[in-house]
């Protein structure tokens, strides 16, 4: 026993790397098969781990270069695909445990691709720092992204001039849908886009948009890669875009069944206006929420009250979007949300054809707690149509400015956006 110490005592060290958590490995194998001559590709890695108290949720963001299919208008660009939205580690440090059938954490990665630029030997850091950025606002609020889904960012995403101030979210080509031991994992893909294809992505609807991208090479082409120096918008790229939007506007109406913004509302009783709910909060994200199934959870929602008239207060950037929820959402029977990201106000504007709501035409007002529904009836929604027609040049509004339709005991007041 002695000698066997002795031996020991002089044996050289060994260095053990810990494994690569499970989760992780599977993500690596499937950029391997699409990489196999990047195995180590350059990383931007999280100093302290999110579990650890970190600020970042993404452990890893690897950063791949790709040749592209230049005969095919892909050029040559950067790939970025993150980890840390799905489950890696599978012991519950960051995500609760779930079995390998369901999604693994949230069910899915991000990725990006941004355009190489000739001469381009390393890849720009900048869209970790976007991607990171998305991640937080994921695991702080709950909701996922998808495909079709869109983010109003309101300035270039590489904080440059550029005209790429939004983002639209696609299906990644490249990156199937994989099976990890901890659940599947999708693949979801960031596409930079200018204003004008944002606000034509509220109108319409995300996958319209993805389409005429994908056909346009100097907009993205097939795989959807953006290019922070493109100037010319999918409308001056192609003349027939904008009657493509509005064919598909009038014909589907608009997928986008509300927003978090900035809005008030007011009970009116033909004297006086009663207490004010209020949100300042920027419109900044897609609002992911059923109308059915609201996640308003407070006491106060178990009151409902039947008002006998409301008034409404938008600011400029939420009330400009009222042309759409009434032409692209009451007029196609549905209904469209103004919610607080932060707190508990809504604004619900519902067809009279949505069922399973609390109002109908003897009760058009009916709050519950804070979370306001109204009706708009068929003759109201064609008024409003029209009436709403001047909130298409915002700029040429003398604010404060109201809309009022003293018949029905309603009005709307579009006011300034804070600074």
């Amino acid at each position: 026993m002695e000698e066997a110490a002795s031996l020991n005592h002089h044996a050289p060290p060994i260095n053990i790397l810990p494994p690569t958590p499970a989760g992780l490995e599977s993500l690596y194998n499937l950029c391997r098969k699409i990489y196999p001559d990047q195995v180590n590709p350059l990383q931007v890695t999280a100093l302290l781990k999110y579990w650890l108290g970190g600020p970042d949720p993404l452990d890893y963001i690897s950063m791949y270069a790709n040749p592209g299919i230049p005969s095919e208008n892909i050029p040559p660009h950067w790939h970025y695909i993150s980890f840390g939205l799905s489950d890696l580690h599978g012991d519950g440090r960051v995500h609760d445990l779930s079995g390998p059938e369901g999604p693994a954490g949230f069910g899915f990665e991000l990725t990006f691709r941004l355009k190489r630029e000739p001469g381009e030997t390393t890849p720009p850091t900048w869209p970790a720092t976007l991607m990171q950025s998305l991640a937080k606002y994921v695991f702080h609020s709950g909701n996922s992204l998808c495909s079709g889904d869109h983010v109003s960012w309101h300035c270039a995403l590489d904080n440059s001039e550029s005209r790429i101030q939004h983002m639209l979210m696609t299906t990644d080509l490249q990156l199937n849908s994989t099976q990890t031991p901890f659940g599947s994992v999708d693949f979801i893909q960031i596409v930079g886009i200018c204003t004008e294809e944002l606000k034509a992505t509220q109108q319409w609807n995300g996958a319209g948009l993805l389409d005429i991208l994908r056909r346009l090479p100097a907009a993205g082409g097939p795989w959807h890669i953006t290019d922070m120096r493109r100037e010319e918008s999918i409308f001056e790229l192609d003349p027939y875009a904008q009657e493509e939007v509005e064919r598909g506007f009038e014909s589907e109406g608009s997928n986008l069944s509300g927003v978090s913004g900035r809005c008030s509302w007011s009970e009116q009783d033909g004297l006086s206006s009663k207490e004010c709910k209020d949100s300042n909060i920027r419109l900044d994200t897609p609002y992911h929420q059923n109308l059915l199934s609201s996640s308003l959870e407070s006491p106060e929602l178990l009151r409902i009250r039947k008002l006998e008239g409301v008034h409404l207060i938008f600011n400029l950037e939420a009330g400009s979007l009222l042309p759409l929820a009434i032409r692209g959402r009451v007029r196609h029977g549905r209904h469209f949300t103004f919610k607080s990201a932060l707190g508990e106000t809504a604004v619900t504007l519902v067809a009279h054809s949505v069922t399973g709501t609390l109002v109908n035409l003897d009760n058009p007002y009916v709050a519950q707690g804070s979370w306001l529904q109204v009706l708009i009836p068929d003759d109201l929604e064609q008024d409003m149509a029209v009436t709403f027609q001047a909130l298409a040049s915002p700029e040429a509004l003398s604010l404060p400015k109201t809309f009022s339709w003293p018949d029905r005991k309603l009005s709307i007041t579009i006011v300034a956006d804070k600074i």
